[in-house]
């Protein structure tokens, strides 16, 4: 399919979760947990089933081939903020049994095949950097205790049916190796081929994370993952990450895969762009070549992957380029030791 057109990813996910206007009690549900459970927005896999369900099946109508698990806070470090560390695993796999249900469904209807991605969030930890400023050393966390954590969320995603594992928003490049590792081990427990899919986020308008490597060193320390996509997403409009992904085009030997903000947020924290702009502005994307899958991040809707699918129909995909072999390191840039 990647090599015949552009393939259509969804949209945000928390977006559609506020037009309910859910209270406390949709959250709860019947759970007898301590804690306030409003915004929560993973536990509504076990709460609000029908929810979840509804806006994977709106994104395969408005024509995405694939949707992402609605778990992107689906570890228990991530989960403690709620005191929810112990419905870890069926979190995920109740998301990912409801994803690959409204994919079938959705495939049944007109014969295409349709595809589940489990999101994997970067948590509200970093192994690259302290918290505390009196401090550079110390760390909330460490990698063996985080890619355990990970696994554990890999794992349940895997049971439940996901074609691949989407590690995404990878504000710091060794939060991501660890989500990496965590998720080849559990691919090797289950015994199945689930591909890896990594996805960097910006943090400034110097065009890196916020562990400080660029979109290409990014790339050259996850490499060897082998992931079927890599790309971007979150932090900025289409606009804004179209010259990161011009880099990446020109080194990525795989395919890539971005999806943008609506725009940037107003000063109340909204998204204005308007579902026509961004589709033209990810059209601008494909005149360029520089994607494979294209879908949406914050403030985007079912309306907005309506307008890339329209926007994007006819654009040939992305060709891999013949990169050279060579020996690709990074430290915060790229750094490459040619013959």
């Amino acid at each position: 399919m990647a090599a015949e057109r552009i393939l259509i990813f969804d949209g945000g996910y928390g977006t559609s979760i506020q037009k309910f206007g859910l209270q406390e009690a949709d959250y709860r549900g019947d759970l007898d947990l301590p804690m306030d459970q409003k915004g929560n927005n993973d536990l509504l896999c076990l709460t609000r089933p029908d929810i979840i369900k509804g806006i994977h099946a709106a994104y395969f109508a408005a024509g995405a081939d694939m949707v992402e698990t609605n778990t992107f806070s689906g570890t228990r470090i991530a989960m403690a903020d709620y005191g929810c560390e112990h419905l870890v695993w069926d979190i995920n796999l109740a998301a990912a049994k409801l994803a690959r249900e409204a994919a079938e469904e959705a495939s049944a209807k007109d014969g295409k095949r349709r595809f589940v991605a489990g999101s994997i969030g970067p948590t509200n930890k970093t192994l690259s950097l302290s918290p505390d400023v009196n401090d550079p050393s110390f760390r909330e966390v460490d990698y063996d205790a985080l890619k355990e954590q990970y696994k554990e969320q890999c794992a349940a995603l895997i049971a439940g049916g996901v074609d691949f594992i989407l590690i995404e928003t990878c504000f710091d490049t060794l939060n991501a190796k660890a989500a990496g590792m965590a998720a080849k081990e559990a691919e090797a427990e289950a015994g199945r081929e689930v591909p890896v899919m990594v996805s960097f986020t910006i943090t400034d308008m110097s065009g890196r994370n916020l562990s400080g490597h660029t979109i290409n060193a990014f790339w050259y320390t996850l490499r060897h993952l082998n992931p079927l996509t890599v790309g971007a997403n979150c932090a900025f409009g289409a606009d804004l990450l179209r010259p990161y992904l011009s880099e990446l085009a020109k080194t990525a030997d795989t395919l890539i895969l971005a999806y943008p903000n609506a725009g940037l947020p107003n000063e109340l924290g909204q998204y204005d762009e308007l579902p026509e702009r961004t589709a033209e502005l990810i059209a601008e994307w494909t005149r360029e070549g520089l994607v494979n899958a294209v879908g949406g991040c914050c403030g985007t809707t079912p309306d907005h992957i309506a307008a890339i699918a329209r926007a994007v129909a006819d654009a040939p995909p992305r060709q891999l380029p013949q990169v050279p072999v060579t020996m690709k390191l990074s430290g915060l840039e790229p750094f490459i030791i040619a013959a």
